[in-house]
């Protein structure tokens, strides 16, 4: 499976590859690929969309994606890992894919000696302080996209103008826990530990 760690992207740009990759896939045209990167600060919705009065008074951009999921915010310190899965030729179901990202954020975590887990009812990874890892994907021709973001040190000034993902409160980082590991090593970890459990399907 190929990788590439992006750097700092904006989200559109991001979005556009990966809608492009995941086309290829799907055409048997490109192998699977997981990018990893952090964004310049944007706040993007799901395709359930939102209240579109909030772009108005929000500190970022405002845009609505193709992805599953609410409203949340993406910027520097996150780290987001976007995996472009066959799901189909893997024989893999959404609901255990989604699984499958929440077990590797989850045993990335415990990596760094920081405690997390599943909330039923509740996509995504938290801790006892709070959510860590947010998450969303589309699936479109058997191929899925987009995927999790992780909050290694995000100022959560960012948070406190929207109610992410549907919460109130309760969005943490990395950072309340332990120092904060660069991206590009955090990303590499989860990248190979996403990479095991695909294959040990």
């Amino acid at each position: 499976m190929n990788y590439k760690w992006l750097g700092r992207e904006s989200y559109e740009l991001v979005w556009h590859r990966l809608q492009a990759e995941a086309d290829a896939v799907a055409l048997g045209d490109a192998e699977e690929i997981i990018l990893s990167c952090e964004h310049e600060p944007v706040y993007t919705t799901g395709r359930r969309g939102v209240d579109n009065r909030l772009g108005d008074r929000l500190p970022a951009p405002m845009i609505q994606s193709d992805r599953g999921g609410e409203m949340t915010f993406h910027g520097p310190d996150q780290l987001m890992l976007y995996p472009v899965i066959n799901l189909r030729l893997r024989e893999i179901g959404v609901k255990a894919y989604v699984h499958l990202l929440e077990q590797s954020c989850i045993e990335l975590l415990k990596w760094l000696g920081v405690d997390a887990e599943r909330r039923c009812g509740f996509p995504g990874v938290w801790t006892i302080e709070g959510k860590v890892a947010a998450l969303g994907v589309r699936v479109t021709r058997g191929v899925a996209y987009h995927g999790m973001a992780l909050n290694v040190d995000v100022d959560p000034a960012w948070f406190a103008a929207i109610n992410p993902c549907g919460l109130q409160s309760g969005i943490v980082s990395i950072s309340c826990f332990i120092e904060p590991v660069p991206l590009p090593e955090l990303a590499e970890r989860w990248r190979q530990l996403l990479t095991d459990l695909l294959e040990q399907r």
